[in-house]
């Protein structure tokens, strides 16, 4: 019986801009100025990453690719994948105050919480991608026997682009959900900090 293993990669870019198998993170910056709440804001709107899937610049963004390795062995008679490794290649792209002297201690908190909740809300991306590219990786496994190698690379392609096509669907609900809670988490972000500040300044 011949018995030959080789590995094929197939690059597989998702459709939004944070873990499978493997995940590499890389940082990306953009400084933001202003001295007050309204200045900030509109730096964030005009120097924040645009994306392309909703056709407006946010605060944060995360672009993300993914890239699948696959073993298969093949016989006179059929093929199989024999091994799957999933990896996330995700930038997140994260904003950077320069914060003149003198800064309102009201705005510095309000950036400290807000900046945290944006690398928070990033980070939870690649956490949603990390968990279909495990799913990615065990459905490819379980593909089973096909006639032929090119049989195999055509049925992963299929199982790839389905559950790719899930975790596109998971990125953009997690958005939705998270942009309905924004100005009630971030408030309730603020209190908890502000209860921490005072209980520190009372245990002195």
């Amino acid at each position: 019986m011949k018995h030959i293993l080789f590995a094929v990669l197939l690059p597989l870019v998702a459709a939004l801009p944070a873990q499978a198998a493997n995940v590499v993170k890389t940082y990306s910056y953009f400084t933001v100025g202003g001295t007050t709440l309204d200045q900030i804001e509109a730096q964030l709107s005009k120097n924040g990453p645009h994306v392309k899937t909703t056709g407006h610049r946010h605060p944060g963004a995360t672009r993300m690719a993914f890239t699948t390795r696959l073993g298969f062995a093949e016989n006179a008679s059929s093929c199989r994948i024999t091994s799957a490794v999933v990896t996330v290649k995700a930038n997140v792209i994260l904003p950077r105050w320069k914060r003149p002297r003198g800064a309102d201690a009201g705005v510095r908190l309000f950036w400290d919480t807000l900046s945290a909740d944006i690398k928070r809300h990033e980070e939870s991306h690649i956490v949603i991608a990390r968990n279909y590219g495990r799913e990615l990786e065990q459905a490819l496994l379980a593909i089973g026997r096909q006639r032929d190698c090119d049989a195999a690379r055509a049925r992963a392609k299929v199982v790839s682009d389905t559950i790719l096509a899930k975790h596109d669907r998971a990125q953009v609900q997690f958005d939705r959900v998270e942009g309905i809670n924004f100005e009630s988490r971030l408030l309730r972000l603020l209190n908890y900090r502000i209860e921490r500040i005072e209980s520190a300044r009372k245990a002195r």
